[in-house]
């Protein structure tokens, strides 16, 4: 796209009715993308002027979700900034005043409809009916005699053709009698979505809106807003909307992946899921050397190439199982400190005491085997407890019995114990020497010890795990399967 003509002031403006959607994060994202690119300012504001959706505690979460994201804001309703505040009900008079300036001026008008008589245009099909522009002085002080409360309502200029250029979509052509008069100020003094929103937008100084495809039908009333006003309506780009996993509908706040703390909590890095998000409605179309497409990038590195008119105009599917993959390439790229640090947290929440010098033994083995931080607790928890319970099933290799697995583990505790060093290269010596002498293959013996020593089917390289677990535990822990069997037996 062209260089914008003004300074670049973008802003998300999430509501706080519940948990931070991922869709709200990846707008957020193309938005903070956008003012990066251009050295601009990131705004986040809040629009909490419908209170009866409000929900406690939600704009912690929309802000400790934002900041795990990296998704940090210049200005904003703990940080301040030139503008402040920056929660819409903390900017009530302000609506007030401008809502007000359109009655003097003749671009609204005060109605006092009941419940009941919109509900009847409702059911009629056609919506309100603009009644209220043609009230009389006497219907007016009829109805402030019944004691009703009125709203402020807009005055939609009739039988104008109202065009929004979009920066991502063809313009928005709209005939302004099919546009209600909308609502712009609640009779308890509250404003709308739509008053606040422009009102916001042009005292903070927005150069470009870019928000969800859901509001392209209130563009067009945005549009006549500030042309009422006489203000200049800032650029403004419709971005698709996440599709669920298997692409047929909107990705609800149901769905697995839906919330930005299903991602904060699963043991996902936050760097995994903003290079994920760059990839649903745009991509990041850079390539290496060899002309590979470049799938690891940091949101730093999209902002340098981000440009918001080559965004989809249709919904993308939300690849969870993508996002897995990619989070396991972060995970092997993070160094082994940095990467224990991440790790310890969710095997002590399983209950593990953890020794980070075991730690840092054990993550090399498991690694590869990680797709989310949490894994590492089926992965690994069995180097962190004194005692593992393999079952019996388990422990018997197939076409072998639970007598010849006993007398398998007898012959591999001896051989172990006699070991006058515990390394990789002894162990694996004196077990291979051992399958060739008991006439075993190398899973036959292998396998038990396995599932004596890690209480699973599958666990990292069988010789570096034996190093790791240590001499002690291994050998206790071949004793007690050893027990198991005979119990089966006896």
């Amino acid at each position: 796209m062209t260089e914008p003509s003004r300074p670049v002031r973008v802003r998300f403006a999430p509501s706080p009715t519940g948990d931070l959607h991922i869709g709200g994060v990846r707008t957020a994202m193309f938005n903070w993308l956008f003012a990066k690119h251009y050295g601009g300012k990131f705004i986040l504001r809040i629009e909490d002027t419908d209170q009866t959706r409000f929900k406690e505690g939600s704009l912690d979460g929309i802000m400790a979700g934002l900041r795990w994201a990296g998704l940090l804001w210049d200005e904003g309703p703990d940080s301040g900034g030139p503008y402040a505040p920056y929660i819409q009900s903390q900017r009530v008079e302000l609506y007030q005043k401008w809502a007000n300036w359109l009655l003097e001026n003749g671009k609204a008008y005060r109605a006092y409809d009941s419940d009941d008589e919109l509900e009847l245009m409702r059911r009629s099909g056609t919506g309100y009916d603009r009644r209220g522009r043609y009230l009389s002085a006497e219907d007016i002080a009829r109805y402030e005699a019944e004691g009703r409360k009125p709203v402020i309502r807009f005055k939609v200029p009739l039988d104008e053709t109202i065009v929004v250029n979009d920066l991502v979509r063809d313009p928005i052509r709209v005939d302004s009698n099919t546009i209600q008069d909308a609502v712009l100020l609640k009779s308890d003094g509250f404003p709308t979505y739509h008053l606040a929103n422009v009102i916001d937008d042009h005292f903070m100084e927005i150069s470009h809106i870019i928000r969800a495809e859901e509001w392209i039908s209130s563009a067009p009333l945005h549009k006549m807003l500030y042309d009422a006003f006489g203000w200049e309506m800032p650029a403004i780009a419709h971005v698709p909307v996440i599709l669920k996993q298997n692409g047929k509908g909107k990705m609800s706040k149901r769905d697995e992946g839906a919330a930005i703390s299903y991602f904060m909590e699963g043991g996902y890095l936050p760097e995994a899921v903003t290079n994920y998000l760059c990839n649903v409605g745009w991509s990041y179309n850079q390539y290496d050397a060899e002309g590979k497409e470049i799938q690891i990038f940091s949101k730093e590195e999209a902002a340098a190439v981000f440009d918001i008119t080559r965004v989809s105009t249709t919904g993308t599917k939300f690849d969870l199982v993508k996002l897995q993959w990619l989070n396991g390439e972060y995970i092997r790229l993070m160094e082994a400190n940095k990467l224990a640090q991440y790790l310890r947290p969710y095997l002590e929440a399983a209950g593990y005491e953890v020794n980070v010098d075991t730690l840092l033994k054990v993550i090399p083995l498991i690694r590869e085997r990680l797709k989310t931080l949490k894994d590492v607790v089926s992965a690994a928890g069995f180097f962190f407890q004194d005692e593992v319970t393999p079952t019996v099933e388990l422990l018997i290799p197939k076409k072998m019995t639970a007598e010849q697995t006993v007398d398998t583990l007898k012959h591999a505790n001896t051989a172990l114990a006699a070991l006058t060093e515990w390394t990789i290269p002894a162990i694996e010596g004196a077990l291979r020497s051992l399958a060739e002498k008991l006439g075993l293959s190398a899973g036959q013996l292998f396998s038990p010890i396995r599932a004596a020593t890690s209480g699973q089917p599958v666990s990292p390289p069988l010789f570096e795990t034996l190093e790791v677990v240590g001499r002690d535990l291994t050998l206790k822990r071949i004793e007690n399967a050893i027990k198991l069997l005979q119990k089966q037996t006896a």
